[in-house]
């Protein structure tokens, strides 16, 4: 609605009783944000002025605005929040997740397809169709844009996610956002999985750039740091002290340690597998062999490392483990006739999980379609414009050679003596030569012509999601950019960036990486970056991201930077 300028009809000071009434409507309009809240977000002696705008397509909206940002506008009878509001009250709408490159098709003035929708492992919010949502970033719960949902939740499960999701009414930098101060979303910490966890707390970076972390380790550090009292035992994603069976978390992780190795080893690990590292059991078969709605941690358990427990099992003369390299453990031999494994019953998928499975379980990463572009310069102009292009025009390496190779047939540029050579006219000149080349060369060969040209140009790339429109960007594609750095007590961290680009759940692969490490991780704004953050493991960890980005998740390694730097064999 407000992707293209609007017209300001009026703008005056609200009367008493228009105050008065506009708080009752805001209560009625949003019941959930209670009398306190109502008067923070319409206080009673501070200035505000009442805009009667007409947006781009005709339509007739006031807006409402305190302290120089719009906080609310009115359209046909309903209020809707702006994104100011929004980062102050995360909560007051139904949020749904997307991508980051997502946000630029939504400024545009394009609705939100239900492709584009991230489910999270918790499920999507249960709305109706016509319910006002907010549409938040992956790894940021503060709302970008708010919009109307075209389906009920569970036609959008339905429909296998398709077709579209929300109509778009407002965005972060889109008009209404540029009538504000024009900053900036605060990081707002994602959803803790556990839904009935109400100690989740809000980071925010500020809008002054005072820069904070989140660790994902998550909500029971925060409890530990504001609530002395509270223990280990009160917290553990679906394991708690609430439990039915009433046992202590530390006994009911070392249960689901157990459970998690026998079921690897009867269903997943093969003879032809070993030797086995003893990360890639965890790593590859273990953890997914954990039930729906339990997170494996090995800390939380009795024995606190793989190894200790590997150490038991093989007392038990279940598996064998041995140092084939410095530092490096593997299981050598497995007993499959044990007793333990022979009478390990593997466990079902329980009814509820069978019937939410589509719905609530995070959809599978595809890695995006990305082609390489060529942007017309203005200095380029002439030698396109034949070829019916102009500047600013985005074109394959293929179809810039095609055009040069025609241009130079076309104006008989082909040296007759030597067909290997080109003659350059003016306008190739202008192209490609430098100032002191103007006057000397005269003729180039077929591939330094076509080479210098695709030089010249200024790059740009297309990238493409599964069920998905094209992305155009102009500049250079960033790799995922992997580095280590060097902390206090000569600690080493592994730092990795630019994963949003490609389509990641930067938490996602950080609560990833946190398991499959056994190591803690952060997420946090990446420095000097907008709208970017980067993730943070403890240790040296580009093996293991390695095996995630190149194997699991299948990123062509051409897109990754910094993998040299994992360490040796026998080196921790």
């Amino acid at each position: 609605m407000f992707a293209k300028a609007f017209r300001v009809k009026s703008n005056t000071a609200i009367k008493g009783s228009d105050r008065r009434k506009l708080r009752a409507d805001v209560t009625a309009a949003f019941p959930t944000l209670g009398t306190d809240r109502v008067s923070e977000l319409i206080p009673g002696k501070e200035e505000l002025n009442v805009v009667k705008v007409y947006a781009h397509k005709g339509d007739a909206v006031t807006v409402y605005m305190i302290g120089g940002n719009p906080i609310l506008f009115e359209l046909e009878k309903n209020l809707y929040p702006t994104v100011y509001t929004l980062w102050s009250y995360p909560d007051l709408l139904p949020a749904f997740t997307t991508w980051p490159l997502v946000l630029e098709k939504l400024v545009g003035g394009a609705d939100l397809m239900l492709p584009g929708v991230v489910v999270p492992r918790t499920g999507l919010p249960q709305v109706q169709q016509g319910d006002l949502c907010a549409i938040a970033l992956v790894g940021n719960r503060a709302p970008v844009a708010i919009g109307v949902a075209a389906m009920s939740t569970p036609q959008m499960l339905a429909s296998g996610l398709k077709g579209k999701g929300f109509s778009v009414l407002h965005t972060y930098q889109d008009h209404l956002w540029k009538s504000g101060d024009k900053s900036s979303p605060p990081a707002i910490a994602p959803l803790a999985v556990n839904p009935t966890d109400s100690n989740e707390e809000k980071v925010d970076l500020g809008l002054h750039g005072n820069l904070s972390s989140l660790t994902l380790e998550g909500e029971e550090e925060n409890r530990k740091v504001h609530h002395p009292e509270a223990s280990e035992d009160t917290s553990s994603g679906a394991l708690s002290q609430d439990s039915q069976d009433g046992k202590p978390l530390q006994e009911q992780m070392d249960e689901l340690l157990h459970q998690c190795f026998l079921h690897a080893l009867k269903s997943r690990v093969k003879k032809a597998d070993l030797p086995l590292l003893t990360s890639t059991l965890l790593g590859s078969h273990m953890f997914s062999c954990c039930p729906e709605g339990q997170q494996l941690d090995i800390k939380k358990s009795s024995y606190k490392k793989l190894s200790k427990f590997l150490q038991h099992m093989q007392q038990e003369q279940i598996v064998q483990v041995k140092e084939l390299s410095k530092g490096v453990e593997s299981i050598v031999a497995v007993d499959w006739r044990h007793p333990r494994i022979t009478s390990f019953v593997i466990p079902e998928p329980s009814l509820t999980s069978q019937t939410v499975q589509e719905g609530s379980r995070e959809q599978p990463y595809h890695p995006p379609d990305i082609k390489s572009l060529y942007c017309v310069p203005a200095n380029m102009t002439q030698l396109f414009q034949e070829s019916g292009h102009k500047k600013g025009s985005t074109l394959e390496g293929g179809e810039v050679r095609r055009i040069i190779i025609d241009y130079a047939k076309r104006n008989s540029l082909v040296d007759a003596d030597n067909r290997n050579l080109v003659k350059l006219d003016p306008i190739l000149c202008d192209c490609i030569l430098e100032k002191n080349e103007q006057h000397s060369v005269m003729r180039l060969p077929w591939d330094c012509l076509l080479t210098r040209c695709l030089q010249n140009m200024q790059p740009a790339y297309q990238v493409t999601f599964p069920g998905q429109e094209p992305i155009l960007k102009k500049g250079k594609l960033s790799p995922i950019d992997i580095t280590l750095a060097q902390k206090a007590y000569n600690k080493k961290v592994t730092v990795v960036r630019n994963l949003e680009i490609y389509g990641l759940d930067p938490c996602s692969v950080a609560t990833t990486l946190q398991q499959r490490c056994q190591a803690s991780t952060i997420v946090s704004p990446a420095p000097g970056a907008k709208d970017s953050v980067q993730v943070q493991i403890q240790g040296n960890q580009i093996h293991h991201l390695g095996q995630l980005l190149l194997e699991e998740y299948r990123l062509p390694g051409k897109y990754i930077q910094g993998l040299e730097k994992a360490p040796k064999p026998g080196k921790k």
